[in-house]
């Protein structure tokens, strides 16, 4: 799954939020802030039902965050991950 969420999304806990249930999902891929301050990019591979999972909870977001948008495309694994992590952008 690719997904991008937009809001305020930037500041506020998003990326270690979404780190700590991939993870715990049993995910792997990773996140990285956008570069116009408002937009958070996720990669994310594994089940389909884990990856259901990880997409409501990007439109949640952890406290202090206000999702506006949350857009997730499917598609093949690449396998190339081995864990959840974050980028620095």
């Amino acid at each position: 799954m690719t997904a991008h969420v937009t809001g305020r999304v930037q500041g506020v806990g998003f990326r270690w939020f979404v780190r700590r249930h991939a993870g715990g999902l049993g995910l792997v891929g990773w996140v990285m802030n956008g570069d116009d301050d408002r937009s958070v990019a996720i990669v994310a591979e594994g089940s389909g039902e884990a990856l259901d999972e990880l997409e409501r909870l990007l439109r949640v977001g952890p406290q202090g965050a206000r999702v506006e948008s949350v857009n997730a495309r499917r598609g093949p694994t690449s396998g190339e991950f081995e864990s959840f992590g974050i980028v620095k952008s």
